[in-house]
């Protein structure tokens, strides 16, 4: 009982507000740009327990699951679990989180639709990007299918 008592019930990550009663592999998933894979290489880099809750983690142990996040680099993650290599911009290997991811998801967007390519007209008109087919998915805006006028249902009665 004395571990309930000591349990926070929301604890702070990368910006991410995570709740204290979930073990820690499950509840870093919630935190953007952090996948299945990389909560666990995280969860064995700062040697904690998997099933471990949040909520009982040492304002230590929580800087340095932050740190391993934000440069995982630096703590010899393999390249695979980053999740933006070979970056268009600058060439290096780096993963975002939170914020930042979203702002360059967007950036990218914006430049495939600046220099016209295919995918950014897809994305331009609202279109699937990957080539999926669009017959019966994808069906959205004015003509879909047959809507009856309110009037006619008023007369009516």
């Amino acid at each position: 009982m004395e571990e309930k008592a000591q349990l926070r019930q929301l604890i702070r990550i990368a910006d991410a507000d995570l709740q204290g009663a979930r073990p820690i592999y499950h509840a870093l998933r919630k935190i953007k740009g952090v996948s299945y894979a990389f909560s666990n290489t995280i969860c064995h880099v700062a040697s904690l327990d998997r099933s471990r809750k949040v909520g009982a983690l040492s304002p230590e142990e929580v800087k340095k699951v932050e740190e391993v996040i934000k440069n995982p680099l630096k703590y010899n993650v393999p390249l695979h679990l980053l999740n933006r290599r070979k970056d268009y911009d600058s060439g290096e290997d780096k993963h975002l989180s939170s914020t930042t991811l979203k702002l360059q998801k967007d950036f990218d967007i914006k430049r495939l639709r600046m220099i016209k390519s295919y995918r950014g007209f897809r994305h331009q008109y609202g279109l699937p990007v990957r080539g999926q087919r669009t017959k019966s998915n994808f069906r959205k805006g004015a003509a879909l299918g047959v809507k009856k006028k309110k009037e006619a249902k008023k007369g009516r009665t």
